[in-house]
């Protein structure tokens, strides 16, 4: 069995559905170095100091709530937290009833590792960022619940509908005896140990509280129980510094791609060429300079992945089946990269903030990482479906056919094959690490 740093430094790939949103399939684990050192107590051991009752609530909801609202309900559910849970010997402790123990603290990209132990009819489980769940419960047959899935195992996502949701195979030790849980999420992504057995393999977790946008950029760790004892221990946590996250994504989706960009040139690509350079490794628009930079090759399906860093204000895009001539926004698909959330930016229509299919689907919001730093962009185009992964958050995923787009003459929208590239904006918008594979 590896050791906890080996296997957080492994990446590996989510469930590819046929007739839903892209998420290509599974590849071999790509070694990442192990960051030094880091994990941090999320438990102090004594109290429960850092930690507070949270009935189970959207936290849409919560948020909205007058303030003399919030504030009775948070009163309501540190009683109740007090009432049922405990702490005995270095352990907390619930009776299986009562508020959700919630931490203080949001997290966005983290790990986290934590030992629990239960009882015959215990139904728990652990919410991230606030949202259901990574699955703990009785998986006897005892215990009712096979035909919602117990006998597969805990340790997956079960409230999942659309991506897996059930774990790899059966990890869960006796009643009485302790279980380890490993748990690492970038973005909306996310892996899962238990008993040293991969049971979530990069797998999107939905946002159960609405399933029409991905889940928030940051939130709450929080103990969910009902049913039974269950007892928590050693409880600890790393967050997960943005360079080290996008490298950990890349390396997630290696499979199969092959790179665009050798790092020191533009071999390969084609177009407005005097109006990029190479720079430190990257692709830059000059600044006050802009067209088109595209591959020399044509792709139909494929899946491109590639690291971007925006300027204060930097706009660029992706050109997708671009023919070689005129707008790639109009004469095919362009895939805004952009920062938005400069002033100059503040009435943007939808279809235009980062990630958007330009003028035809909108992206979720709210997942740009802070400018100046790298960004991790993964599309995959089949067909008409597109779907936009922005730093491991699915932002866009859909049916172009089925939109209308708000472009006039918007004549590249169904294409179904051309060139790769970039549309500059005049903005010095770099990009590195570019590669792409035929789906």
């Amino acid at each position: 069995m590896r050791c906890l740093s080996c296997w957080f430094a492994c990446a590996v790939l989510a469930q590819d559905p046929v007739t839903k949103p892209v998420v290509p399939p599974a590849t071999a684990p790509a070694a990442v170095a192990a960051p030094a050192a880091t994990f941090r107590p999320l438990w102090n051991g004594r109290d429960l100091q850092g930690w507070h009752g949270q009935r189970e609530m959207s936290p849409y909801q919560l948020a909205a709530l007058p303030k003399d609202q919030a504030e009775r309900l948070r009163a309501e559910d540190a009683a109740s937290a007090a009432a049922h849970w405990r702490v005995e010997n270095g352990e907390l402790v619930n009776d299986g009833h009562g508020a959700f123990l919630t931490t203080d603290a949001a997290f966005g990209d983290a790990e986290f590792v934590l030992e629990y132990k239960t009882v015959a009819l215990a139904d728990s489980g652990i919410y991230l960022r606030g949202c259901p769940q990574v699955q703990i419960w009785d998986t006897t047959e005892a215990g009712g619940k096979w035909s919602l899935g117990a006998d597969k195992g805990s340790g997956a996502l079960w409230n999942n509908q659309q991506y897996e949701r059930f774990p790899s195979r059966c990890a869960d030790r006796p009643f009485g005896e302790w279980n380890q849980l490993e748990i690492r999420q970038i973005g909306s992504l996310v892996w899962v140990r238990l008993n040293g057995v991969v049971t979530v393999d990069g797998v999107v977790m939905e946002n159960y509280w609405d399933r029409k946008r991905p889940l928030p950029a940051s939130g709450p760790l929080q103990l969910q129980t009902h049913g039974g004892e269950i007892r928590f221990r050693n409880l600890q946590v790393r967050e997960i510094p943005a360079d080290e996250a996008n490298e950990l994504l890349l390396a997630h989706e290696a499979n199969g791609l092959e790179p665009l960009f050798d790092g020191v040139s533009l071999a390969g690509w084609q177009g407005n060429t005097d109006s990029y350079e190479v720079r430190d490794g990257a692709i830059c628009c000059k600044p006050g300079q802009g067209g088109n930079l595209f591959t020399a090759a044509r792709y139909g399906d494929f899946t491109a992945q590639l690291q971007f860093r925006l300027p204060p204000g930097g706009n660029n895009g992706l050109a997708i089946r671009y023919p070689g001539t005129g707008d790639p926004a109009y004469a095919g698909i362009e895939v805004q990269v952009l920062d938005d959330t400069a002033p100059q930016y503040a009435d943007l229509k939808s279809y235009q903030y980062c990630g958007s299919v330009y003028g035809v689907v909108p992206a979720h919001r709210g997942y740009l990482r802070a400018v100046g730093q790298w960004n991790t962009l993964r599309v995959t185009v089949r067909g008409s479906v597109y779907t936009v992964l922005l730093n491991g958050v699915p932002i866009v995923a859909a049916d172009v056919a089925k939109a209308a787009s708000a472009l006039a003459n918007h004549v590249g929208k169904d294409r179904t094959e051309g060139h790769f590239g970039f549309c500059g904006h005049q903005d010095p918008v770099q990009f590195r690490k570019v590669s792409i594979r035929r789906e």
